[in-house]
C-alpha cells in the first residue's frame, strides 16, 4: 500500500504524465496518443499484474509499429523516462525538507551528521578545523562516450524542475496555480519539440561547455554554502561569534578538454580554448556578483563607520560620482569591479559586457581580488555589520578563494605508451646511438634520472619531431603558459594511463622538465606526477612499483617539493572489463592495502584518486558506501573521484541536489578519515576467501568473454555497441583501435551497451559460479561464513548492494529478445544459456547470503523507485530491438536510426546509474 509520504511523489508523475500525453495529442494526434497509451497500459498490465498474456500483446503491438509510429512510441517514453527522473528528484528534496523542517535527526551521509558524530566521537571544533585544514576532497567531472544528454534538453528539464519546486515551496493563490500550470504545460511542450538528438558528432568544446553548465547553477554557488555551513558548525561547538575561516578543502576538477588519452582531438589549441572557456565563467560569476554587491551596499557615511583600509580602497576606485561621494563600500566596490573587468580583458583579450566604471590596473592574480574583498568584510565586522558580511560578500569570497580566475583545475592525462614513444624519440634525437625503447627497465630507469637531474633541455626548436611528439610538446609548453598566466592550480596534475613501471613515470617527469615545470637545480616540481594502475595485472603490481619509485633519491626529493604527498589514480572500468566485477573489487581494495603499507613505511601521505565511473559496472554505486568500505588509512582526509558521462547531469544538474552530493563526498571523507574503528581489521579468514571467490568469478568471467568462440561476434550482434559507435553523443571513439576486439574496446561503451539490453553483464557476472563453488568446498558452514562476511565486512557488504541494484535493473526475458539478434542459433543459444544459468545462480546466491526474499528488499526506495518506472522502459526496450532488426537490414534509413538513437537516451535516463 502506497504511503501518504509518497504521495505527493505520485502526483508529480501523473501530473506530468497527463501534461505529456496532452502535449502528445496536441502535436501528434489522438491516435498516436491512443498507441501509446494502449502500449503503457499494457506494459503495466504485464508489470505490475505479472499478466503473462500481456507480454505477448505487447510485443505483438510493438512488432507491428510502422516506422513513423515507432519514433513517437520512442519519443513518448523516453521523455517520460526524463520527467520521471525529475519528479523523483524533486521528492528526494521534498522529503529532505519536511525532515528539517520536524527536527528530525541528522540522516546518515549527511554532513550535519558526520560532525554530530565527530563531536560525539570526542573531536572538538580546532580538532575539526584541522581536519579540514588538511583535507582536499575533489570530485572530477570528465566526459565520456555515454554521455546521451543534450544541454537545451538539460535546461527545458531544469525549468520543469524549478516549477515544481515552487509548487512545493509558495503556498500559491488560485491564479498563480494556474499560471504555474500553464507554464509547466509550456516546459513539457518545449520538451517535446526540442530535439533530443544531436545531429553531428559532438567536439571537445561541445563538451567542455556542457561541463561548465554545472558550474553556473550548482558549484559557484552551492560550494559556498558548503563551506559556510561547516564552519558555522565549528563556530556553535566551539561557542564562539565566529569560526576561523577554512582553507579549501573541497574542489570540482575536470578531465574535460585536458584528458586526451586516446582522443586525438584534444591539443594544445583545444587546452588554450577551454581554460579561457573556464575563465570567462569565473570571471563573469564575480563581475556578476560584485554589481549585485554593490548595489546592496548603500551604506553612507554619517550613518556608519569605516575602516582605514576600507576609506583607503574607496579612495583609490575610478568611481567619482557625486552621488556615492558618500557611500565608501559603494565606490569600493566599484574600483574592484573596474580591476577586475580590466583583468577579464587582460587575460580573455575582451571586456566584458558590462564596463567597469572607469580606468584600472588588472588583478595579478585572484589573491589580490581576495584581499580587497576582505578589507570589505573587516570593516563591516569591525563596525557592527556582521550581518552584511555574512551575506551575499561571505560567499563571493569563498568562491573567488575556491576558483580563482581558472575555475576549475584540470588533469592532464595521456597514455604511458606515447610518452614512451616521445621520449624515445627526443633521446633519439640527441644522441643517434641510443635506443631508449631497446633498454630494460633498469637502464631505463638510469638514463632518466641522468635526464632529469640535468638542465639541459632534450627538445631542440630546430628539430621537425613527429606529429605525435608536437603535439605533445605543445601540450607541455602550453600547460607551463598557463601556469604563468593563471598560477599552478589551474593545471595541478599529470596522470599517466596503463602505468606499468617506475619508468612510465619517469618518462613523465622527463617530459615535465622539457616544459619547466620540473626544475632540477631547485629540486622542484609544479605538479602532481599521477600513475594510473588500471588492469588487474597493473593494479596487483602498483605497490612494488611505487616502492621502486620511493627508493630512489632524485624522485624523493622532487615529492619533498610536493609536501611528501603522492596522489595515485585506481582504474575501475576497465579493471572491471578486464576481469569482471568481482575481480576488479577484490584487487583495488587489495593495491590499496599495499598502498597504504608502502607509503607509511616511506613517510608519504596518500592521496587516492577514484577512477569510478557512473555505473556498478564501471565501479559506481553509491558513493558513500564506497568511500567508508575503503580499507584502514585509505582515507587520510583527502580522495579525488571522476563523476563520468551521464551521472554528472543526475548528480549535479539541480543545485539542491548537487549540493546534497557534495555533502555526501564531505561527511564520507571526514567519517572514514577520524570515525573509521582502526582496530577492526577484516578478519583475516574473510579475506582468505575473497580471494578464493575472486579466483573463481575471474575464471568464470574469463571463461566467457575472452576464452569463448564467438563471443565477440556475440556482443556486437546482440548488443547497441554498433550503434553506439555511431552515436554523436562523445568526442572519443568507442574503441581505442579500429577493430571490434573486446581487448580494444573502451570499458565505457561496453557496460554501457549491457545495460541497454537489460543483462548489466559487467555488473554481477561469475559471482555466483564462485558462490558454487565455495559452498561445494564447504557444506557444512560455508553459507553461514558468507553471511557473517556481509553482516562484519563493510566492503563485502557494498559489493553485495551494489550487485542487489543492478540485478534488479536487469530483465533476462527482455535481454533473450536482444539475443534473437545473432545471426548464428547455436552461438546465441550456447551464449545466452550461459549467461541465464549464471544469473540465477547469481541472484540466488546473493538472496542467500543477504537474507532476503527479493532482490532490493532492504532498499525500499530503490524497489520503489524500478517498480514503477519499468513499465515506462520496457516499451522502449521490446522497440529498440525491432528497431535494430530494420536498421541492421536496410543500414541506410535515417529515420530508424534516429529512433535507436532516441531509445538509447531514453533507456539510460530509465536506468539512471546503471548506464
Amino acid at each position: 500500500m502506497m504511503q501518504d509520504k509518497d504521495a505527493p511523489l505520485f502526483d508529480d508523475i501523473r501530473m506530468l504524465g497527463r501534461l505529456l500525453g496532452d502535449t502528445i495529442r496536441d502535436q501528434q494526434g489522438a491516435a498516436t496518443f491512443d498507441l501509446i497509451e494502449r502500449i503503457r497500459q499494457t506494459s503495466v498490465r504485464f508489470r505490475r499484474d505479472e499478466d503473462i498474456t500481456a507480454r505477448a500483446e505487447l510485443e505483438a503491438l510493438l512488432d507491428a509499429l510502422s516506422r513513423e509510429q515507432t519514433i513517437q512510441v520512442v519519443r513518448g517514453f523516453s521523455y517520460f523516462s526524463h520527467l520521471a527522473n525529475i519528479a523523483e528528484d524533486q521528492h528526494h528534496i521534498r522529503r529532505a525538507r519536511v525532515h528539517s523542517i520536524a527536527g528530525s535527526s541528522p540522516r546518515p551521509g549527511s554532513l550535519s551528521r558526520a560532525l554530530d558524530d565527530a563531536f560525539a566521537a570526542g573531536y572538538d571544533a580546532a580538532a575539526l578545523q584541522t581536519f579540514f585544514d588538511t583535507a582536499l576532497i575533489a570530485p572530477v567531472l570528465t566526459a565520456h562516450p555515454t554521455e546521451v544528454q543534450r544541454k537545451s534538453i538539460l535546461n527545458c528539464q531544469a525549468e520543469i524542475a524549478r516549477l515544481l519546486d515552487t509548487r512545493d515551496r509558495v503556498q500559491l493563490t488560485p491564479e498563480e496555480l494556474a499560471d504555474n500550470d500553464e507554464a509547466l504545460r509550456r516546459a513539457v511542450l518545449t520538451l517535446w519539440q526540442t530535439r533530443m538528438m544531436r545531429p553531428a558528432r559532438l567536439s571537445v568544446i561541445d563538451e567542455v561547455n556542457n561541463g561548465l553548465s554545472y558550474y553556473g547553477s550548482t558549484f559557484l554557488r552551492q560550494l559556498p554554502r558548503i563551506y559556510a555551513a561547516v564552519e558555522d558548525s565549528l563556530s556553535q561547538a566551539a561557542g564562539t561569534a565566529s569560526s576561523p575561516e577554512l582553507a579549501p578543502f573541497i574542489r570540482v576538477g575536470s578531465w574535460i578538454g585536458g584528458d586526451r588519452d586516446g582522443n586525438p582531438f584534444v591539443t594544445a589549441d583545444i587546452l588554450e580554448r577551454t581554460l579561457r572557456m573556464q575563465a570567462t565563467v569565473a570571471l563573469g560569476f564575480y563581475l556578476d556578483e560584485l554589481h549585485a554587491l554593490g548595489a546592496s551596499l548603500s551604506l553612507a557615511v554619517g550613518l556608519i563607520s569605516v575602516s582605514e583600509a576600507l576609506t583607503a580602497l574607496a579612495g583609490d576606485s575610478p568611481d567619482h560620482s557625486p552621488q556615492r561621494n558618500d557611500e565608501p563600500y559603494r565606490r569600493a566596490i566599484s574600483g574592484i569591479y573596474a580591476r577586475l573587468a580590466a583583468t577579464h580583458e587582460a587575460l580573455l583579450g575582451y571586456a566584458p559586457t558590462r564596463h567597469g566604471i572607469g580606468d584600472a590596473a588588472p588583478y595579478d592574480g585572484p589573491d589580490e581580488l581576495a584581499a580587497d574583498l576582505d578589507i570589505i568584510h573587516r570593516s563591516l565586522t569591525a563596525n557592527g555589520s556582521v550581518a552584511l558580511a555574512r551575506g551575499p560578500l561571505r560567499h563571493l569570497r569563498r568562491a573567488v578563494g575556491v576558483f580563482g580566475f581558472h575555475l576549475a583545475p584540470i588533469d592532464l592525462r595521456q597514455n604511458s605508451d606515447v610518452f614512451e614513444r616521445v621520449v624515445a624519440e627526443l633521446i633519439a634525437t640527441a644522441s643517434p646511438e641510443a635506443d631508449y625503447l631497446a633498454l630494460n627497465e633498469d637502464a631505463r630507469i638510469a638514463l632518466l634520472l641522468e635526464e632529469i637531474a640535468t638542465a639541459r633541455p632534450l627538445a631542440s626548436p630546430h628539430v621537425h619531431y613527429s606529429d605525435e611528439t608536437e603535439s605533445e610538446l605543445a601540450i607541455f609548453r602550453t600547460a607551463r603558459l598557463t601556469h604563468q598566466r593563471f598560477g599552478t592550480g589551474a593545471l595541478p596534475n599529470f596522470i599517466i594511463s596503463k602505468t606499468a613501471s617506475v619508468s612510465d613515470l619517469l618518462e613523465l617527469a622527463l617530459l615535465l622538465k622539457e616544459a619547466g615545470i620540473l626544475r632540477p637545480r631547485e629540486a622542484a616540481l609544479d605538479a602532481n606526477i599521477i600513475p594510473l594502475f588500471e588492469t588487474i595485472e597493473d593494479l596487483e603490481a602498483a605497490p612494488a612499483v611505487m616502492d621502486r619509485l620511493f627508493s630512489l633519491p632524485g624522485y624523493m626529493s622532487l615529492l619533498a617539493s610536493r609536501g611528501h604527498a603522492q596522489e595515485v589514480m585506481l582504474g575501475y572500468s576497465d579493471s572491471n572489463k578486464d576481469g569482471g566485477f568481482l575481480t576488479s573489487g577484490w584487487s583495488l581494495y587489495k593495491a590499496e592495502l599495499g598502498l597504504v603499507e608502502i607509503f607509511a613505511r616511506h613517510g608519504i601521505r596518500l592521496r587516492l584518486f577514484h577512477g569510478r565511473g557512473g555505473s556498478v559496472g564501471r565501479g559506481g554505486g553509491p558513493s558513500y558506501q564506497a568511500i567508508l568500505a575503503q580499507p584502514g588509512g585509505a582515507v587520510q582526509g583527502q580522495i579525488r573521484l571522476t563523476e563520468q558521462g551521464e551521472v554528472i547531469a543526475a548528480k549535479y544538474a539541480n543545485p539542491e541536489v548537487g549540493r546534497r552530493n557534495l555533502e555526501v563526498l564531505v561527511a564520507a571523507t571526514l567519517e572514514a578519515t577520524l570515525l573509521a574503528d582502526r582496530s577492526a581489521a577484516p578478519d583475516p579468514a574473510f579475506l582468505e576467501t575473497m580471494q578464493r571467490l575472486s579466483d573463481d568469478a575471474f575464471a568464470a568471467y574469463r571463461g566467457l568473454v575472452y576464452e569463448t568462440d564467438g563471443f565477440e561476434r556475440y556482443f556486437w550482434e546482440s548488443t547497441v555497441i554498433s550503434e553506439i559507435a555511431e552515436l554523436n553523443i562523445g568526442s572519443r571513439p568507442a574503441s581505442r583501435k579500429k577493430s571490434t576486439r573486446i581487448e580494444d574496446l573502451r570499458a565505457i561503451p561496453w557496460v554501457f551497451s549491457w545495460a541497454q539490453c537489460r543483462l548489466m553483464l559487467p555488473g554481477w557476472y561469475g559471482f555466483g559460479s564462485a558462490v558454487k563453488q565455495w559452498l561445494d568446498s564447504r557444506p557444512a558452514d560455508g553459507l553461514e561464513h558468507l553471511q557473517r562476511m556481509h553482516r562484519e565486512w563493510s566492503f563485502f557488504a557494498m559489493l553485495l548492494s551494489n550487485m542487489d541494484m543492478v540485478l534488479a535493473k536487469s530483465d533476462l526475458a527482455i535481454a533473450s529478445r536482444y539475443a534473437k539478434l545473432v545471426k548464428d542459433e547455436a552461438l546465441r543459444e550456447a551464449i545466452f544459456g550461459r549467461i541465464r544459468s549464471e544469473w540465477q545462480a547469481t541472484v540466488d546466491a546473493l538472496l542467500a547470503i543477504t537474507g532476503q526474499a527479493e532482490l532490493l528488499d532492504d532498499n525500499p526506495l530503490l524497489k520503489r523507485s524500478i517498480r514503477n518506472r519499468f513499465p515506462y522502459l520496457d516499451p522502449l526496450n521490446h522497440v529498440q530491438v525491432e528497431l535494430l532488426r530494420r536498421h541492421r537490414e536496410t543500414h541506410d534509413d535515417d529515420r530508424i536510426r534516429l529512433g535507436i538513437q532516441i531509445s538509447i537516451n531514453g533507456i539510460a535516463a530509465g536506468l539512471r546509474n546503471s548506464g
